[in-house]
């Protein structure tokens, strides 16, 4: 039976997203059928830390098989 496993972060903590991902797959022997994301670029304001935007919103969905 297929399942979905989600995970969140934000773009500047890609490479600790992709430490948690490759984690989970060989420590959960998961077969996985496919990996898909979404980042979700912030707007609005800048921030008060020099006129920066907040980083983005990255999810991202694996489909896998026990």
């Amino acid at each position: 039976m297929q399942q979905v496993k989600i995970f969140k972060s934000i773009e500047s903590e890609l490479w600790s997203m992709e430490n948690e991902i490759n984690t989970w797959i060989k420590e959960s022997g998961a077969k996985v059928i496919s990996v898909t994301g979404n980042i979700a670029p912030q707007s609005g304001g800048a921030s008060a830390m020099g006129g920066t935007f907040s980083a983005s919103d990255v999810l991202v969905i694996v489909t896998y098989e026990k």
